[in-house]
């Protein structure tokens, strides 16, 4: 068994979670949070950043850590188990333009009960679960607004 990291985001925008459509030649097909692998010598927060920037073309910034999902998948030569690590993130606009190149057919932004319906897996729907009741916290106090992220840890590692 081979292990693996990734890192993504849940971006919000004017209460409206962004999501992506992968369609990997109709074998994989739903909704999903951009997410993907870190680079050697790159910190957890900078792939997030990274990685939904690539993945949806959208600005995010980091408001806050979420914590982990964990799952396993196989591939020909191996079983992969894969951990990763989910940021809470505030978006600029809604703008969005999938990357084609990793099969990414469609994005956009989605209110809460859409997208908890939408996304294809359960721990996905977990991770915004807990993303958008933090996100109604901050937007109550009025601490929410692109801009605010707040200091991470020096490693979240």
């Amino acid at each position: 068994m081979k292990e693996a990291v990734s890192c993504g985001g849940v971006i919000i925008y004017r209460g409206k979670i962004l999501l992506l459509f992968k369609n990997y030649h109709d074998r994989f097909i739903g909704w999903v949070l951009p997410k993907g692998t870190v680079e050697a010598g790159e910190k957890y927060e900078e792939t997030a950043i990274r990685e939904v920037k690539e993945e949806t073309g959208a600005n995010g910034k980091i408001v806050e850590y979420l914590g982990t999902s964990e799952y396993e998948f196989n591939t020909p030569a191996d079983t992969i188990s894969k951990t990763v690590h989910w940021y809470l993130m505030a978006g600029d606009s809604y703008y969005s333009k999938p990357q084609r190149e990793e099969f990414f057919t469609d994005s956009g932004f989605y209110k809460y009960h859409e997208a908890i319906f939408l996304l294809k897996y359960e721990n996905e729907r977990m991770i915004l679960e807990q993303a958008y009741h933090k996100y109604q916290e901050l937007k109550k106090s009025g601490k929410w607004r692109y801009g605010t992220e707040k200091k991470l840890p020096k490693e979240t590692r």
